[in-house]
Order: structure tokens, then sequence, then C-alpha cells
């Protein structure tokens, strides 16, 4: 059977893992986003907690995702909750990190200069701390959607469905079609969000740090 053939014959559940794909890495990477983004923010104005809290998450990053995995359905059971905790938890040290990094490194200049015309510490934050950390914020997005687009065909393995479905069973049956059929969107996926956040971080740094971001 060729390829073409294997799609046509699947279409449907192909689409839908896809879909239930995308779904998992929105999901993981929004909370990772809600939940970086303000705990960034507060560790750049405690700075003595910053060290242990990077180190924490840091380590959550090196503890193999099948491990993670078997500890979240031991916790939640089978399904999308387990993984969906999982990939949010991977989801928030690349965040993290590039939120932190990225407002403590705003010049000093700029800060003093927002508080010399009467600005308050929430103005300061919103209206000069936060866009010119912007592009290192969405570097951190882009880092961590991509990561997750790969650690989401584990989810496969505990029930919560996607690519990686179609990838295990491909291995499972010793058939080339579903583990194409799962990685190369898993792939195509993760080269385009990474494509779209960068055209992002580009259009949002100011012209005069054009240079100074990857």
């Amino acid at each position: 059977m060729s390829m073409m053939q294997f799609i046509t014959q699947n279409y449907d559940s192909l689409v839908d893992s896809l879909l239930r794909h995308i779904m998992l890495v929105a999901v993981s990477v929004g909370i990772g986003v809600v939940v970086s983004i303000p705990l960034g923010i507060f560790l750049t104005r405690h700075k003595r907690l910053a060290a242990p809290v990077l180190a924490f998450a840091g380590t959550i990053q090196t503890i193999p995702g099948l491990v993670m995995l078997g500890f979240a359905l031991l916790l939640f059971g089978i399904g999308e909750l387990p993984a969906l905790v999982v990939l949010s938890l991977y989801a928030i040290l690349p965040i993290l990190r590039n939120t932190y990094t990225g407002i403590i490194g705003v010049e000093d200049g700029y800060i003093e200069a927002a508080r010399g015309i009467g600005m308050t510490n929430l103005q300061v934050l919103f209206q000069v701390e936060l866009p010119l950390s912007m592009p290192s914020i969405v570097s951190g997005i882009r880092i961590s959607a991509v990561y997750i687009v790969s650690w989401a065909t584990l989810a496969g393995l505990i029930g919560a469905g996607g690519l990686g479905d179609l990838i295990w069973t491909g291995l499972s049956t010793y058939n080339t079609g579903y583990i194409l059929a799962g990685a190369i969107p898993s792939a195509i996926l993760a080269f385009i969000i990474s494509g779209a956040m960068g055209l992002l971080q580009r259009a949002i740094t100011p012209r005069g740090l054009k240079g100074g971001h990857a």
C-alpha cells in the first residue's frame, strides 16, 4: 500500500490525531505562559529566589519524559490530564528563564528615565520592561512550543492521543505507514511553529535591538 493510499483510507483518524496533538501543545504551552511570565516577573523583584526556583525548574527538565508520564499516570490515570500536567511542567522552564533574563537585561537607563517622568512601578513594568523584554519572552515560548511538539508524541503511550498514537501504533505493528503519518506531521508542525514564532519575535523587536536577539 502506498503512502497516499494509506492517507486516503485513514484520513479522518489522521486529522483527528493532528488536531488532538495541536490541542495538547497549545494547552500545555498556554499553561506554561500563564505560570511562567508572572513567576518570572516575581523573581526579578525577589532575585534571591531566582537561582533555586530556576534550578528546580531545570531539574524537572532533566527527568525523562517516560518517567514523568509514569508518575502522572499513577496520580491522574490514563488520558489527556496526566499528559497535559507533564507537558505543562516541561513548558515552564524556557519561558520562565527567558522572562527572567529578558526583564533583568533591560538597561537601567530606560528604567531610570521612566521613573524620572513619574511612572509608577506597574507602569515601568508594563510600558518599559515587558515591551523591551518581549522578544526574549517570545523566544522562550518558541523554544518551549517546539520542545512540546516532540514531547507530546509520548502522550500516546498513556491514552492521550495525538500524533504519538500513530507512531506507537506503527512501532507495535511494524507498520511504516502509521510511523510516517505521525512523524512527518510532527516534524512539519515543529517547523511551522518555530518559523511563525521567529517571525513574531523579529516583528516585535525594537529596531535598535534587532542585532541583539537570536
